[in-house]
């Protein structure tokens, strides 16, 4: 699908679907494209960067943008293609980002007649505003499991846990990337051809991408907090359960053995080390 509307008297915006391109050869010539660019839009993996290709005159920004949908029972990221040629604005949108086009229109329809760059800014800003309701999410489902863990540590919790975790793994190494791909827009030559309102927006991306990152890392930090006071808690609970054994008022192992508090003791050892070996093959399997 290709849309297209204008951002002002003289410059237009246009947002091709990368299924549309795949099928279309076309379009390359016909919009000034080349098959890297397109190769960067196809690959879901490619890191946020930027590049300026002198001979087409075109700066071609890779951005990070969260995808809503968790994928594997955790949420990542997508990158998206932002093209600034002569007089136009192209995205190349896939599923995972095209939500975010009704969100660039609807900037259009309250700011008619701003400028390319300051469009493209703006749209970079929107794109970090839709990071934070999913940081909210996770710290909810983060503060859930919480409350379940207090009452009852299994398995599945755990898994939950590690998901979490992998989620804002994947939002700190995004948001990071972000962050030093606008601050390179900020220092090169490009930002000689900003007019102030651009400069402002870019200055305004900038800081909302910061606060993000450091949004995203306070919960990383707490959600590996979180996993290691889990395992603590359940290597806890084997020398207590085995004490707890010996403990009971009939006969035993050891019972009449002067020694026999020590083998209790390397039971409880041989059971923690056991047991950590176990959590840690489990959450290497998980991951």
């Amino acid at each position: 699908m290709i849309s297209m509307r204008p951002i002002n008297e003289t410059d237009s915006w246009l947002n091709i679907d990368v299924d549309t391109i795949a099928s279309r050869p076309d379009l390359l010539s016909q919009y000034g494209l080349d098959e890297e660019i397109v190769e960067y839009a196809l690959d879901r993996n490619e890191r946020a960067r930027t590049e300026y290709d002198r001979e087409r005159n075109t700066f071609i920004i890779i951005y990070n943008v969260p995808n809503p949908i968790k994928q594997d029972y955790h949420y990542e990221t997508v990158p998206m293609t932002f093209i600034v040629q002569p007089n136009r604005l192209i995205t190349i949108s896939n599923e995972a980002n095209a939500y975010l086009i009704p969100e660039f229109s609807r900037y259009l329809d309250a700011n008619p007649g701003v400028s390319v760059f300051t469009f493209l800014f703006a749209s970079l800003y929107t794109v970090s505003e839709q990071y934070f309701p999913l940081v909210e999410k996770i710290n909810q489902e983060r503060d859930q499991l919480n409350q379940v863990l207090r009452q009852k540590t299994t398995k599945q919790n755990l898994f939950s846990l590690s998901d979490l975790a992998t989620g804002v793994v994947y939002f700190v190494s995004a948001t990071k990337q972000n962050v030093v791909l606008l601050e390179q827009l900020r220092t090169q030559f490009m930002s000689r051809l900003l007019d102030e309102a651009a400069r402002e927006e870019l200055e305004d991306s900038l800081i909302e991408a910061k606060q993000l990152v450091e949004m995203t890392q306070l919960n990383n930090n707490l959600n590996d907090t979180m996993k290691l006071l889990t395992i603590v808690s359940i290597l806890l609970t084997i020398p207590d359960i085995i004490t707890s054994f010996f403990g009971m008022n009939m006969p035993l192992p050891f019972e009449q053995d002067a020694m026999g508090w020590v083998y209790i003791l390397l039971i409880s050892a041989v059971g923690w080390i056991i047991g950590l070996r176990v959590l840690n093959y489990l959450m290497d399997k998980k991951q």
